[in-house]
């Protein structure tokens, strides 16, 4: 009895800070909705990274939702020892957790097919908007400086822009001078030829794989978490009676209400 105590209450705490969490995510999605520019002001390059790939503002908010749900129902379940609550979150975590397999399976076998869906949706993107779309031209300004890249593939995306349709030139970031920094001078053809700046994607794709016992370490982690929060979860939901466990403020499925 007291080890049933001690992990319910351990449940409430860990997930009372998942819905902490989820709060904060669901705040920062907002703003960088609401004004991605000041967010790039203060975190600088590194919060640029990918968002040339995805809408971090929109990725933030789901996450945060998905996370705000899991406390809740984590922190509720546990602590008024409802087994509806439990067995949903249980299910949502197990979800969770088989697309997170799924997509690291696809990442590491697909990982050129990634790169080509990849291609045919921002480099499109690129071409339309850099130069025109003040945020979005920010975000890839940004992110060619820190990682020392230029364009997804190369300086051919920045072809047909609406940048280089009004300098005809190339971002500064795709040709480098002497000492291995970005050009003064306008970047042409002829200089972006011989300098051969490489890629974003590819550059993105090097720290990754430079830092992979990192990235492995903290994959590792959160998906030992998952499995634990599942475990304690179903220790709960299979050792709570039917009187204390049943689903009151939810109706449980295959049971019908009664008045």
């Amino acid at each position: 009895m007291q080890c049933f105590s001690f992990i319910k209450t351990m449940m409430t705490l860990f997930n009372f800070l998942i819905f902490l969490c989820g709060v904060a995510l669901l705040a920062v999605g907002i703003w960088v909705s609401v004004d991605g520019s000041s967010f790039l002001k203060i975190f600088g390059p590194l919060s640029s990274s990918a968002m040339q790939f995805v809408n971090v503002g929109y990725f933030l908010i789901a996450a945060g939702a998905v996370l705000f749900a899991l406390g809740f129902l984590g922190c509720y379940g546990a602590q008024t020892e409802n087994k509806c609550a439990l067995m949903m979150f249980f299910l949502i975590l197990l979800i969770i957790f088989i697309a997170e397999v799924a997509a690291a399976v696809v990442a590491l076998v697909y990982t050129t097919m990634a790169e080509h869906f990849l291609t045919l949706l921002v480099v499109p993107t690129i071409k339309k908007d850099y130069g025109s779309q003040k945020d979005f031209t920010q975000v890839w300004n940004t992110t060619m400086e820190g990682l020392k890249c230029c364009g997804f593939n190369n300086y051919t995306d920045f072809e047909g822009s609406p940048y280089f349709m009004k300098n005809h030139t190339f971002p500064p970031y795709c040709c480098l001078d002497d000492g291995n920094g970005t050009a003064t001078e306008p970047c042409t053809k002829e200089k972006a030829d011989d300098n051969v700046v490489q890629g974003c994607f590819s550059q993105l794709l090097y720290d990754i794989r430079t830092n992979a016992v990192t990235v492995g370490a903290v994959a590792a982690g959160i998906g030992g978490l998952e499995l634990a929060a599942m475990i304690v979860s179903m220790y709960l939901y299979c050792n709570l009676k039917y009187l204390h466990g049943g689903c009151r403020g939810f109706v449980c499925p295959g049971r019908a209400s009664t008045t």
